[in-house]
């Protein structure tokens, strides 16, 4: 049985952690000795300026980049050397700065395709009896929660290629929730998106936190960065030049100098 200390411990450990990455190509430093942390239940941001190095430490933490040095630790354990799908099996989920959306299905496919992928072990047995018709509408069904989650209802039977970009960057954060992860890394989500639009986004990774779910977010958008976000990791030239809350990022001197510029910040 084990002690209420090593069960806080537990608890309060990252779902994700990264520590020490570092990734080399050739002779240019893509990320050097970066640590960062996201935890259940909270938005945590990762910014910086283009070519930062934050599209690369996504890529490491869900196995696409083999790192020159460091570790990636998901609930405690080293993943490091694991293939992409079992990280994934694990509860690592992830959309791309370019969309990667089947566009010519509609948005209810394009999420429902994840969860056939995503339960391989259901779907091989599908024919056989009635085991796959409970699959089928566990699945119809659970697309339909996502689709309003994500306010996507209304555009549910139309192509992705007939919807806004900034509603089909939705439609990706459905689809990667279509895998019930634990913990969701997002690559520039609101771009592309309306005021209202990112409003809107604003409010669901809110309520999706707030379900426990971990989130990392990479994005430009600075307002919607602060609003949501508990924890900033700031990135510049591939180094982790500052960590901390909101109000510690938008007031750190090399943050305002390297990034978000003094008028910003005013």
């Amino acid at each position: 049985m084990s002690s209420p200390d090593s069960e806080a411990a537990v608890a309060a450990r990252p779902i994700l952690e990264t520590r020490g990455i570092t990734v080399r190509f050739g002779g240019h430093v893509a990320v050097n000795d970066v640590s960062i942390a996201v935890r259940a239940g909270a938005v945590t941001g990762l910014i910086g300026p283009n070519g930062a190095g934050k599209t690369t430490l996504f890529n490491t933490v869900t196995g696409l980049q083999k790192p020159t040095a460091g570790r990636v630790l998901i609930d405690g354990e080293d993943v490091t050397r694991k293939a992409p799908y079992k990280r994934a099996r694990k509860g690592l989920a992830r959309t791309f700065q370019r969309l990667e959306l089947f566009l010519s299905l509609s948005v209810r496919d394009n999420i429902r395709v994840a969860g056939d992928i995503h339960h391989t072990g259901l779907v091989h047995h599908a024919g056989r009896g009635g085991a796959g018709v409970r699959h089928r509408r566990d699945l119809d069904a659970e697309t339909d929660r996502l689709l309003e989650l994500t306010g996507l209802t209304d555009v549910a039977d139309q192509d992705v290629s007939d919807i806004p970009t900034g509603r089909a960057r939705v439609v990706e954060v459905a689809r990667a929730l279509m895998t019930d992860p634990r913990v969701l890394l997002l690559d520039e989500p609101a771009s592309g998106q309306t005021e209202k639009e990112t409003e809107d986004f604003a409010e669901l990774l809110v309520r999706l936190a707030a379900d426990g779910l971990g989130i990392c977010l990479v994005e430009h958008d600075l307002p919607l960065v602060m609003k949501v976000c508990s924890h900033i990791h700031v990135l510049d030239y591939g180094s982790c030049i500052a960590s901390g809350d909101p109000a510690q990022i938008q007031n750190d001197p090399a943050v305002v100098a390297a990034y978000i510029g003094t008028e910003e910040v005013a």
